[in-house]
């Protein structure tokens, strides 16, 4: 039976479809992923409406946490980075203190596993790409600015009819477009574009780390439930033990 080793809970977007999968083929053995998918109707991955259905899923994440709670996980994550976007620093710190009180469990978020995963590499200098349009990117970049990164380069997906449509190859030359000699390291935002298949690949050619949300994400939550996050193929920050 899986979860022997922790069980990891995970807040999701309701139609993202690319994350489940993708934590999926990053989980080590023993370890078990659960879902609950947040609350928030209009066009999932369209620019259009984004900020409605970020801040429904956050009015409304009492519910899908108090659900996933039940399973007894070691750690919830929302799996969300434009959320933390929204919430800035301090909200953020609020939430996650209130749930944590609430619902007996840790918390955490795609974008909190990022500057700890930043941290730990000892990294200040990021080159970010984004799938968003201006706004969302914006608000990542002052997110990152507000935990002590300096961002050297921005770069945002072009042409992007649906977030949930990207692919990997797309991601890679996103990481490309955004990477300069000045950047210690790339981070792709969102958990919706896939990304961990081409992070080994970037990081061979870019000569730096390469960090995603969702393998941020695992990472971090594999940390805090006391399991080694030892998964090669997928970066070396989480292929490096």
């Amino acid at each position: 039976m899986d979860g022997w080793r922790a069980r990891l809970g995970f807040l999701l977007p309701p139609g993202n479809p690319n994350v489940e999968p993708e934590l999926f083929s990053l989980k080590p053995d023993g370890v078990s992923v659960h879902f609950a998918r947040m609350i928030a109707r209009g066009t999932p991955g369209a620019h259009d409406g984004q900020d409605q259905r970020t801040r429904s899923q956050l009015d409304h994440i009492d519910e899908p946490t108090e659900m996933l709670a039940l399973i007894r996980p070691q750690v919830i994550a929302m799996a969300h980075t434009a959320s933390s976007y929204m919430l800035g620093r301090a909200g953020e710190a609020e939430l996650t203190a209130r749930l944590e009180k609430q619902y007996h469990v840790r918390f955490t978020s795609a974008f909190a596993s990022v500057i700890a995963a930043m941290n730990h590499l000892g990294v200040k200098r990021v080159a970010l790409g984004t799938p968003y349009a201006e706004a969302q990117t914006l608000a990542g970049q002052a997110a990152l600015e507000s935990y002590g990164m300096k961002v050297v380069n921005v770069r945002r997906l072009e042409n992007v009819r649906n977030i949930y449509e990207e692919t990997p190859e797309r991601a890679y030359s996103l990481a490309r477009a955004a990477d300069c000699a000045q950047a210690e390291v790339v981070f792709l935002s969102g958990v919706g574009m896939p990304t961990v298949e081409v992070l080994d690949a970037l990081e061979r050619d870019l000569g730096k780390p390469v960090i995603s949300s969702v393998a941020a994400m695992m990472w971090h939550c594999l940390k805090i439930s006391g399991v080694e996050p030892f998964v090669p193929g997928y970066g070396s920050l989480l292929g490096k033990n």
